[in-house]
Parts: C-alpha cells; structure tokens; sequence
C-alpha cells in the first residue's frame, strides 16, 4: 500500500510517499520548480514520488492532504469580523483567492492528482499539527514520547502537545491563534529586514552578534509569560492579525523606530534585537518542554513545527531539560506536513501497528532523487562540461587533498535530502582551519551576508573531541559549543569588539564553523547512511588531523539547493567555487570552457 501525503499552498510545498509503512521518497516542489517555498501544488514532487515508488498509484492506495482548508477559512473570517473595521484592506486582498480556489481545494487536489494518475485514490485530511505531530514521533525510534508543535499557525493552532504511544498520537492542549510564537519570532525576522517565513535562521545567526537588551521589554510589554510556558500576546504591538505587515507602530516605537529596509547595512538595534527575542523564544520553548514532562511524565521529546528548526533552542533542551533524549524532525517545517499526513493515515486512519526501532526511520533524510553516472555524464556533456572520470579511492583521495589545500568543492552525490539542511549529498565543503573560509564563502560563493556561520560535518565517533555533545546530531538539529580544549583565549586588546567586528576574530582550531559565541550547529556523519561522505571526511583527517568538514547547501542566496547535476553545473558556473564533484566526475573551474560573463540569472531569484 502506497499513501501519498501532499503539502501545498502556504509555502514550502512537498510530496512525501510512505509505503508499506516505510518512508520510501519525500521531496519538496522547489527543488523541481527552482522557485524557492514554492508553494504550489507539487505536482513535479509527487510525480517523481510516485515514480520512484512504483507508478500511479492503484487500488488500495490513498493520498492525505496536511491541513483542513474549511477550518483555516473560518479563523480567517473570524479574525476579521472581531478585528473589523481594521484589516479591510487585507480582508479584500486575500478573499477573491480563497472564494476562488481555495474553498474549492478538494476539487483543485482532485483535478491536480488527476494529471497524475491518481483521481481514483481516496482524498483523507489531516489537521495542520496533527501531521506535524505525526512526522516527529512515528518517524521517531521512540515508543512513548511528548509531542510538542510549534509554529506560525496551522487552522487555529499555534502551539500543541501531544502524547505518542504505539501507533496512537493522542492531543492534550493546544494555544490557538493569533497568540503565536512563530509569529512573534517572524515579527522580529521582519523588523530586522528580513524575509518572513524564509529570514528566521538569518535572525537566529545574527543573535550572538548582539546583547539582550530588549529582553525585558519583550517580556513586559509583548508577551504574558506563564510559569508553565503557555503565553498570550499583545496584539497592539502587531499587525499580522488582520493587517498586511507584521508589527505596529507601537512595535516600532518600543524596538528602536521602523523596520530595517532590506539589503541596508546592519545596525547594532538588529543585533540586540535578534538576540533579545531569540533569548525569550528559548525561555518559552524550554517552560514548555517541562510542561510536557511533567503532564505527561515522558522520557522522550519529538518535536517539529517551523519553531523546532530553531537549533539554539533544541540544544538547550537537549543539555538543560528532563528528558532522556529529544528527536526533531529534520523536515520540521511545512514540507514535512506531507510526511506527516502519510504517517499519519497509515498509524492513526488505516490503524497499523507501530514498533519502535534503534534508529529513526528517516533514512539520514536522503529520501530525494539520485542520478547515475551516466545520467550525471550526459548532463555534464550537454552543458560542455570538462570533467575526468576517475574511480571511487582516487575521487576521495583527491577531493580530501583538494579541500586540505584551501580549495572550495561542489559536492552532488547519492539521494538529495529532504528538508532545509544540506547533509552531504547536496554540499558545498571546505576547510574549517581556515580562518578567512566564512568570509569567502558568504561572499564570494554564497553571495550572501557575511555574519551567517557554517555548519561543521564531523565524524560521529570524533564529535566528543571537539564539540561538547554527547549524542548523534545526523540533521543538523542540534546546537553545542566547541569544546575548551581547542578554543582560542580571547586576547585582551578582543575584550572590546562587539557586533559585527566580532566575527574577525579567531576563536577556536577550526574558526570556520565556530560562531562569536563558540556555539556551531552539528552534523554528525555516519558511516551507516552516508559512507561516501563519511569516507571522504576520514581521508581529510588523515591528511589534517581534523575529522570536520564544512558543510553548507548547494545553492547560492535566494535559490533552492541544487536537485539535479544541470542544477550543479549552472551553480558551479556561477560562483567562485574552486571544483565540482558530481558523483564520479571532477571537475577544475580552471579547465572550463570560457564563456562571456552573465549576471542575469540574479534578476531571477529573490533574495531571501
């Protein structure tokens, strides 16, 4: 039995099958469509899902669908009327299109999965956290866990806690909108300049640049902050509830005076901003994390929502909180809503069983398309790609010396990853040592802010030595600080940088991935479900003495990571990347036919 679970609409549009109860393939509709949060329907998602999972779908399979679209209409006309006469203007942008289309979704899906093969499969509904929920603990190893959701808003909810037993995810409590935390952390992402709904991570990077001067002021003024973390807003600071920006006048008048513009210079207020909110989020997500444990007397924590992609905040429960361990799903955003809903229809409407595992059952999230290497070679011929064809113990060794020299490698392997994180299939990599090496790839390659960190990849068996982390860490989801041991003391003439300027300083062995708070954000790499990546980082340990690599997604600002090798043609032929490997293809930047050069390609992706 095949169930195909579809999100779409809101943004980060995906497709996910689960098959017999396994997840065989999930992917998201940017990756096709190269429009970054694509959130239209994702036909060319769940046409390779199906592909990849047997064909069209036949009798006995079904698809489900990650929210309820009637209820969502009713909190958006309830939220009007109790705020009317205010919010007229967003009243009349957003109704033609849900009068349109989407009170009509189930007859958008049936028309849609039509074009796929799949009109005669039966259409099932899942609520918003409910397939959130689902995605975290039946994905999960654990057989009992408190669940906790958190995001913008799904139809009403905002927050949920659920508790998973077996195959049954059962809801205890739930704050509803428009009294959000994702919400409240949007509002700061867009007062910073930044893009809602894309920006957060930038604001969580920004956070150890700045000082949490605002803290209390968000606490007095923003947030009713109850000792069991359950919280109410203050909508006179905000707008989103029936206007068309996020924060008010009042906002403004309290953080420092109007939002940002985007792309304008950094200013200390956004630092001390980002840091305040982000020091509140953490209060609250960790109160809550008690709650959990206390209610429902759990030994584990699954988490997912667009909040639990806020890592700061996941390794603090990790090293603070009750639990035995934590599981987040690496796809925790509205993507993995597809996962979820699949999950979801095969445990809660189907009933099957469920037994918990040693392992998650993500498959280290490499669950996307893969190429050949005479697909991989056919695409790089037809591009005039000039590349030499060498086998796997040359490609390795030559890579690790590559990377070892200061070079900056593409790296297109395998199964592509689903969710937000690059976890070595999709890759740019490079030398942690070098402490120019953020610089040069923010700028240069990435072509974005140069405040943002990297993520280190390191052996799993190694992580101990350099990171104080005490547990795999395979999605990315999980920050730790790097350990004394290989920390540089902060010299005296350092003691007065602050902000920006903090991020020349060198402050440990591997500068590259160490963020001005000597905190990183780790991928452990295992040899189980990744051996190619993994061998690669033991060959530059062999070289180096250092079991960690760079890792940051193949893309640059403002597109999606690369899905196919024309993909990570074009992107290598765009940035300053010094080499590409693409499965058993090396390719020297050197060796490149010259072609004039063409910037129009950046008039196409919207900074995000």
């Amino acid at each position: 039995m095949r169930i195909l679970g579809i999100s779409a609409y809101y943004h980060d549009s995906a497709a996910a099958v689960v098959k017999d109860g396994e997840i065989a393939a999930a992917a998201q509709e940017e990756r096709f469509s190269r429009k970054k949060h694509d959130a239209r329907f994702p036909r060319n998602a769940a046409a390779w899902c199906l592909a990849a999972t047997g064909g069209a779908l036949g009798e006995g399979d079904c698809v489900v669908f990650y929210d309820k679209p009637l209820l969502k209409f009713e909190r958006m006309l309830e939220t009007y009327i109790g705020c009317a006469p205010r919010g007229l203007k967003s009243f009349l942008s957003s109704m033609p299109l849900w009068l349109k289309e989407k009170l009509n979704l189930k007859s958008t899906l049936k028309t849609e999965l039509a074009a796929l093969g799949a009109s005669a499969a039966p259409l099932l509904f899942t609520e918003h956290h409910q397939a959130h929920a689902a995605s975290a603990f039946f994905a999960s190893p654990f057989g009992r866990a408190a669940v906790l959701c958190l995001d913008g808003v799904g139809e009403w909810a905002t927050t949920s806690l659920w508790l998973g037993e077996g195959n049954a995810l059962a809801p205890k409590w739930e704050i509803d909108f428009p009294h959000s935390l994702g919400l409240l952390y949007s509002a700061f992402t867009y007062h910073a300049g930044f893009k809602v709904n894309s920006g957060e991570y930038k604001l969580m990077g920004l956070a150890p640049y700045g000082e949490p001067k605002y803290a209390d002021a968000i606490l007095d003024n923003l947030i009713d902050l109850k000792p069991d973390g359950t919280f109410r807003l203050n909508m006179d600071y905000f707008n989103y509830e029936a206007g068309l920006t996020m924060t008010s006048r009042r906002f403004d008048a309290l953080f420092g005076g109007p939002p940002r513009r985007p792309e304008s210079a950094l200013t200390q207020r956004e630092m001390d901003n980002a840091r305040s909110i982000q020091q509140v989020t953490e209060e609250v997500v960790m109160r809550l994390a008690r709650t959990a444990h206390r209610e429902l007397d759990a030994e584990y924590l699954c988490m997912a929502g667009g909040v639990a992609l806020n890592c700061v905040a996941a390794g603090r429960i990790i090293r603070e909180g009750p639990y035995h361990d934590v599981w987040i799903q690496p796809a925790a955003g509205d993507a993995g809503g597809a996962l979820g809903a699949a999950m979801a229809a095969w445990h809660l409407y189907y009933e099957h069983p469920r037994t918990a595992a040693e392992v998650d059952l993500m498959r280290g999230a490499y669950l996307g398309p893969e190429f050949s290497d005479e697909e991989i070679r056919a695409a790089l011929d037809a591009a005039g790609a000039r590349y030499r064809r060498i086998d796997d113990a040359e490609l390795l060794d030559r890579t690790a010396a590559l990377l070892a020299g200061g070079r900056v490698v593409g790296w297109f392997q395998g199964r592509m990853e689903f969710g937000p994180r690059a976890l070595g299939n999709r890759s740019i990599l490079g030398d942690p040592r070098n402490r120019e090496m953020q610089s040069v790839m923010n700028l240069k390659i990435k072509y974005r802010e140069s405040f943002r960190p990297f993520a280190p990849s390191v052996l799993y068996e190694k992580a101990g030595d350099w990171f104080d982390l005490d547990r795999p860490s395979p999605y990315m989801a999980l920050v730790a600080p790097v350990r004394e041991t290989i920390r540089f003391p902060v010299a005296e003439e350092q003691l007065g940088v602050f902000g920006i300027d903090r991020l020349n300083l060198p402050r440990s062995s591997i500068p590259a991935v160490t963020h001005v708070d000597y905190s990183a954000r780790i991928q452990t790499v295992h040899r189980e479900t990744n051996p190619r990546f993994y061998e690669l980082i033991r060959r530059f340990e062999a070289r180096t003495g250092c079991p960690v690599l760079i890792n940051t997604s193949f893309n640059v600002r403002g597109e999606p990571i690369v899905c196919t090798p024309a993909d990570a043609w074009r992107c290598f032929m765009r940035t300053g990347m010094d080499f590409l490997v693409a499965g058993n293809c090396l390719m020297d930047k050197a060796d490149q036919p010259s072609v004039p050069r063409d910037e129009s390609w950046e008039k196409e992706i919207e900074p995000d």
